[in-house]
C-alpha cells in the first residue's frame, strides 16, 4: 500500500539543480535506507518527504493527498522527524522531551491528558530508556539522546519516521544500537526513512535501499541485492570488496 509518494519531482536552490525527475513511494511498514555522496541530494529529498519544501516540479503525496494540502499540526500527526543527535538548551528530563512528541496531539498550552502520557512511557519503554526517564537530557550520552529523539517521534504516533544521518557522532557501539531499534520499528509496522554515508548501516536496518548521485535514483531495491561491489564503485568512484558472513564476494578492498 503506498503510503508517501514522491512522482517525477525536481528541486533546485537558486537555480542550481540538486533533484532531477525522482521518484519514490514508501510502503506501509518498510524500512528505506538513502545512501548516496555527499551533495547527491539525500538531506533535500527528506525535506520533500516531510513537506518542509515545495518540489519546482512534480508532486509529493501522502495518502494520496498532495502535501501542500496539509495543515502543519495535520501533517505533523502523520509525518516525524529525527535530527541528528543534539543538545537541548534547558535540562528537560528525558521524559520531557519524549512528551513533546504529543505537541501535535494538544493545543501549545493544553495540558497533557492520560493518553498523552501514556504514549509517552509507552515509547520510552519501546526504546528500551524508560529507566533514563528522569535524567536529564544533556546528562546522558550521545546514543540514549538520539533514542530520546527517536522516542519522541514514536510517541508523536506519526505513520512515517523521517531521519537524517541518525547515527552521525555516535561511536560504533551506540551506532549498532541505534540501527537495532530502527530495524525494529520496521519490523512492528512502521515506515522508516533515513539516509547515511554508510552502506552498512543500510544493510543492517532496511529492508529497501534507494541509492542518490547527482540528484538522481541510480538503484533502488531490496538491501541485499542493491548494495554489491558494482553498485558502490558506480555510487562512489572507489572499488570495494564485499564481505558477508567471513565470505568475501567481489572487488579489492576491504569493507564489511
Amino acid at each position: 500500500m503506498a503510503l508517501l509518494v514522491l512522482d517525477r519531482v525536481s528541486f533546485a536552490y537558486d537555480g542550481t539543480p540538486v533533484l532531477s525527475d525522482v521518484s519514490l513511494t514508501l510502503q506501509v511498514g518498510e524500512a528505506v535506507a538513502l545512501v548516496g555522496p555527499n551533495g547527491s541530494g539525500k538531506t533535500t529529498l527528506l525535506k520533500l518527504l516531510l513537506g518542509l519544501v515545495r518540489p519546482g516540479s512534480g508532486e509529493a503525496r501522502l495518502d494520496g493527498r498532495p502535501l501542500r494540502g496539509f495543515r502543519p499540526r495535520e501533517l505533523a500527526r502523520r509525518l516525524a522527524y529525527v535530527p541528528q543527535v543534539h543538545r537541548e538548551a534547558f535540562p528537560f528530563t528525558v521524559r520531557d522531551v519524549v512528551q513533546m512528541g504529543r505537541l501535535p496531539h494538544r493545543g501549545f498550552l493544553e495540558p497533557l491528558g492520560p493518553r498523552d502520557l501514556a504514549a509517552a512511557e509507552e515509547a520510552m519503554e519501546e526504546l528500551g530508556i524508560a529507566a533514563l526517564a528522569d535524567r536529564p537530557y544533556t546528562a546522558v550520552s550521545g546514543g540514549e539522546r538520539q533514542l530520546t529523539l527517536l522516542a519522541r517521534a514514536v510517541a508523536q504516533e506519526a505513520r512515517v519516521l523521517v531521519m537524517d544521518e541518525p547515527t552521525n557522532g555516535l561511536d560504533y557501539g551506540n551506532q549498532l544500537r541505534l540501527l537495532e531499534r530502527i530495524a525494529e520499528l520496521g519490523r512492528r509496522g512502521r515506515t522508516v526513512v533515513f539516509s547515511s554515508h554508510h552502506p552498512d548501516h543500510a544493510l543492517t536496518a532496511a529492508d529497501r535501499v534507494v541509492m542518490l548521485r547527482g540528484g538522481r535514483v541510480v538503484a533502488d531495491g531490496p538491501a541485499e541485492e542493491t548494495i554489491t561491489a558494482e553498485s558502490l564503485r558506480l555510487l562512489y568512484g572507489v572499488d570495494v570488496r564485499l564481505v558477508q558472513a567471513g565470505r568475501e564476494v567481489a572487488g579489492e578492498h576491504p569493507w564489511q
